[in-house]
């Protein structure tokens, strides 16, 4: 039996209460990456194997006096460190405006008053009034709707929205998903009707912080390419340390040290493959430029070597992912079949 809420007596919190909570519980908002420095990309940058092994060369041909091969290999590796950064610098700068942009703005009631606040100052207790279009900032219970439909399928991966009931002040919370349920979650929308909500969790404490704490809980691995490049490289400075020695103790044996030692770190230099490092950057950055066409931010671009890698694509719900939207392509009807054309227009 639904309990009946005397929506004339609901107040809300006062200011005062939501700025006390607001400090003690903090912010309504989940825990992100946190934004790369200028420092911290250009450090990333400089860890790939590749462009330390040019920037050795460089290094190395300076000392041996060979400036024009010096500086071409030095050049390489500004080119290659200004694409980098240009474009992870590039997709940062729009993950943030992405993010101021998509930050929600709640319609709360405060003090008896209605007033709309950031989503991120939505506090337990607060009292949230739901309209269609609205983005539900934070989980709570309903105390009041009217033909309120929610789409939850950020949480559930279900296209169809669920029409949600009035709490009988009883019920526990219980996981998203389902029609006729008094609850209403963070990140989900109102797409049909209106109504009134309680917050009860807030921040990592929604079901929806819920999954962001556990994804970030993954450990970031390197990509087959860069574990490749790595290895190679290893292998080049081995197989060119070896042979440095080797010359270096021939021409010893006839007491030229000197000569030895330059004529090895010659021969070693001449090992290396100073255009990979610049081949690879180009063709990333070209797929990641190529990605963000298609409205996709690559936030690393070794990313793009793993995407492109990906033979088989297994999902579920390919529907909801594609377009969050159902769409007829057989009839039954009389007991004859009748089959939808591209538009959706069936031959009736």
């Amino acid at each position: 039996m639904e309990q009946k809420f005397d929506l004339e007596s609901i107040t809300g919190l006062s200011d005062e209460e939501a700025a006390i909570r607001l400090r003690k519980e903090g912010y309504n908002e989940l825990p992100s990456q946190k934004q790369q420095s200028l420092f911290s990309i250009l450090l990333n940058v400089f860890r790939e194997p590749m462009l330390l092994l040019l920037l050795g060369a460089g290094i190395i041909y300076l000392f041996l006096g060979e400036k024009n091969d010096a500086l071409m290999l030095l050049f390489f590796v500004f080119v290659v460190a200004g694409i980098t950064f240009y474009q992870e610098r590039k997709t940062e700068r729009a993950l943030e405006a992405l993010k101021n942009l998509s930050s929600p703005r709640a319609l709360v009631l405060r003090e008896g008053k209605q007033k709309r606040v950031p989503g991120r100052e939505v506090v337990r207790d607060d009292v949230l009034i739901l309209r269609e279009g609205d983005r539900i900032p934070a989980d709570g219970v309903v105390l009041f709707c009217s033909n309120l439909m929610v789409d939850e399928s950020l949480l559930t991966g279900e296209s169809l929205a669920v029409r949600k009931s009035q709490w009988d002040g009883k019920t526990a919370q219980v996981q998203p998903g389902g029609d006729d349920l008094p609850f209403v979650y963070s990140g989900t929308l109102v797409v049909q009707g209106h109504g009134m909500a309680k917050i009860t969790s807030t921040g990592i404490r929604t079901q929806m912080g819920k999954i962001g704490t556990g994804l970030r809980g993954i450990d970031q691995e390197d990509t087959p390419l860069r574990k490749e490049t790595r290895q190679l490289v290893r292998n080049f400075a081995i197989a060119g340390s070896i042979l440095c020695i080797l010359v270096v103790i021939v021409f010893g044996m006839r007491g030229e040290w000197l000569d030895g030692l330059l004529a090895g770190l010659s021969l070693s230099m001449a090992l290396l493959p100073e255009e990979f490092s610049v081949v690879l950057v180009i063709f990333l950055s070209m797929g990641a430029w190529r990605m963000s066409k298609k409205r996709v931010l690559t936030r690393r671009m070794p990313a793009v070597e793993t995407l492109g890698s990906a033979t088989v694509l297994c999902l579920d719900k390919t529907g909801t992912l594609t377009m969050n939207r159902m769409i007829l392509s057989t009839l039954f009807s009389v007991g004859e079949y009748y089959d939808a054309d591209k538009n959706g227009n069936l031959p009736l």
